[in-house]
């Protein structure tokens, strides 16, 4: 029988297992921008069954998940990837998997390619990572129903690495402004409506993208780069991708990728138990909202 948000199964003389059916967010860890005229590290991974407000990404809205009530679930929030050093032209690294057990999983945020001399790593992204047309490209495609790819490298009239995939949008690249990294996604799973996963901006000639939850463009200054800006905490962005500057030792360095986030929302007629104490549980519009900031375990009680 089903009766609020419970299914109850038989599993003959040895009693009955109750799933619990509940809503969720999770998000990947952001990946982390190029350094040297870089792109933008693609956003984490972004799925959700909240009031339908997943990523895009090729796919549709998420159904509730069912999690079994006593049992205790692995909650993994991915770290975002490390943003490489200044005085160079490295790609940067990709974000790592958020997970709720093994009933829910993402993929983490593309890396951004680094300078005209790097060649970046392949593969996709939850969101992709920026890249680059003159060099060995990333694949920089995102992950159907959790983010977008990243955007390319423009050229003329200045050099400016492509912008990361967001939860929300394309990176963008030969447009305006150059380099901006994709739109995030803004989810109202814990009452308010709070954007996350926006794509890292594109590195250009004496600037450093900027990164944010709602996909920050590159950002604009003379003189030596600065390091990048890092994608958000806890909202999986992508970071900002390097500056570039002649000589190469004055290249700007790329920002590291924003660490990812796992929310659990369940009918108040199932309260859950979180560890560590980092993580915390509220009450949100008469449901049980559970969220994660840090990896640790997840209960629904009986």
């Amino acid at each position: 029988m089903a009766s609020f948000g419970y299914q109850v199964l038989g599993f003959g003389s040895g009693g009955t297992v109750k799933l619990v059916e509940v809503d969720f967010l999770v998000i990947a860890g952001g990946g982390s921008g190029g350094s040297g005229y870089g792109g933008g590290g693609g956003a984490g991974g972004y799925r959700n069954s909240y009031n339908s407000e997943s990523s895009g990404g090729g796919g549709s809205a998420e159904s509730k998940a069912e999690l079994e009530e006593g049992a205790l679930y692995t909650i993994t929030v991915g770290d975002g990837g490390a943003g490489p050093s200044s005085g160079g032209t490295q790609a940067g690294h990709p974000g790592n998997p958020s997970s709720i057990g093994t009933v829910i999983t993402t993929v983490g945020g593309g890396s951004g390619a680094g300078g005209p001399q790097a060649t970046p790593p392949t593969g996709p992204g939850g969101s992709g990572g920026g890249v680059r047309t003159e060099s060995a490209p990333a694949i920089s495609t995102g992950t159907t129903n959790q983010g977008y790819p990243g955007g390319t490298y423009k050229a003329s009239p200045q050099y400016v690495g492509g912008g990361g995939g967001g939860a929300g949008s394309v990176g963008r690249g030969p447009a305006t402004p150059y380099g901006g990294g994709g739109n995030g996604v803004a989810s109202t799973i814990t009452g308010s409506p709070v954007t996350r996963a926006g794509g890292g901006g594109g590195g250009g000639e004496f600037f450093s993208g900027s990164a944010g939850p709602g996909g920050a463009g590159a950002g604009t200054g003379p003189g030596t780069p600065p390091p990048a800006g890092a994608g958000s905490a806890n909202a999986g962005s992508g970071g900002g991708g390097g500056g570039g500057q002649h000589p190469q030792p004055n290249h700007g360095g790329g920002g590291a990728g924003g660490t990812g986030l796992v929310i659990v929302r369940s009918p108040t007629a199932a309260p859950m138990t979180v560890s560590p104490g980092t993580n915390s549980v509220a009450t949100v519009g008469g449901d049980t909202v559970a969220t994660f900031t840090v990896s640790g375990t997840l209960k629904i009680n009986p």
